[in-house]
């Protein structure tokens, strides 16, 4: 099937400089058809519109001010909106597609209605940084205990599957708004391929405190996640029983798997351990939040 146009959906937040690694990037794929890439800033204050005014790129751009709500989902949403191809691709500002990304992408798309592509962490990273993060499945979807799911950053589908779907979930704010997705698309009867050969070099966040933060939303929205997808089969275990789980998990990383013991003990790096304990962290704080509400509504 001929495409007439695929629309690249770009959201961005204080993204510069590493922004202009992505930028030339999507200008130099080898795909041939036409294409669109639409920036939705999400209330940059670095100066994005007129950095992007004055930068050259053989592409056709636009910019679209996302700025009324803060997250990705929304920038994504509001770059749809604004999106005229038949095809709405989606990669993140920090990140590097491949030379072949887009080209694999709309290839797989002859078989499926949405596709996933593969993220490497080598490119972007130092040795020391990318062992902070689990390398992701090779060739697959990245699994879950309900369905499998393409990372937002590097993520396509027909506009019409789009329109049908519905948006990201704007209330997932800090992760997991890509699960939801892909989720919600296969729930609604949809494909959900995978390109293995649409590679994106995904960037690690470089400090402890990034990672323990960017895992402590994990926690949180998974919890979010789980509680939305529940009634259509998600496993979603009792904050009764999760809420010790976490406490113990968040114990055992801070005493045996600590970064700082000696080296004969095989701590965990840094950055993976504060993740974990993040992760752990988010879940049981937003556990003990959601136990308390309902124990104040329990009828006396």
């Amino acid at each position: 099937m001929r495409i007439s146009l695929v629309s690249i959906v770009l959201p961005v937040y204080n993204g510069l400089p590493e922004l202009n690694e992505q930028l030339h990037a999507l200008a130099a794929q080898d795909y041939t058809g036409d294409v669109e890439l639409i920036v939705s800033d999400n209330g940059s204050t670095d100066g994005l519109r007129s950095h992007l005014e004055e930068l050259s790129l053989p592409l056709s751009m636009r910019i679209v001010d996302a700025s009324a709500k803060r997250g990705v989902s929304y920038a994504r949403n509001v770059g749809v909106e604004a999106a005229r191809g038949e095809i709405v691709a989606f990669v993140d500002h920090d990140d590097v597609a491949s030379p072949t990304w887009l080209t694999a992408m709309v290839r797989a798309l002859d078989s499926y209605d949405a596709v996933g592509g593969a993220i490497e962490h080598d490119s972007l990273n130092p040795p020391e940084v990318t062992a902070w993060r689990d390398n992701p499945p090779n060739g697959t979807l990245f699994p879950t205990a309900y369905l499998p799911y393409a990372p937002g950053s590097n993520f396509a589908l027909w506009r019409r599957v789009f329109d049908k779907v519905g948006g990201f979930d704007e209330d997932l704010v800090g992760g997991a708004e890509d699960v939801d997705y892909s989720w919600r698309l296969q729930q609604a009867g949809f494909t959900l391929g995978h390109a293995a050969d649409a590679s994106v070099a995904y960037r690690i966040r470089t400090t402890v405190r990034r990672s323990f933060l960017q895992g402590r939303a994990y926690g949180r929205t998974s919890y979010q996640l789980s509680t939305k997808h529940r009634a259509a089969g998600c496993p979603h275990p009792s904050s009764l029983a999760r809420i010790p789980a976490h406490t113990a998990a968040i114990l055992y990383l801070a005493t045996v798997r600590n970064p700082w013991l000696p080296k004969v003990l095989r701590p965990m790096p840094s950055g993976l351990w504060a993740h974990y304990i993040g992760i752990h962290y988010g879940a049981l704080r937003i556990r003990v939040a959601a136990l308390g509400r309902g124990l104040r509504r329990s009828p006396r």
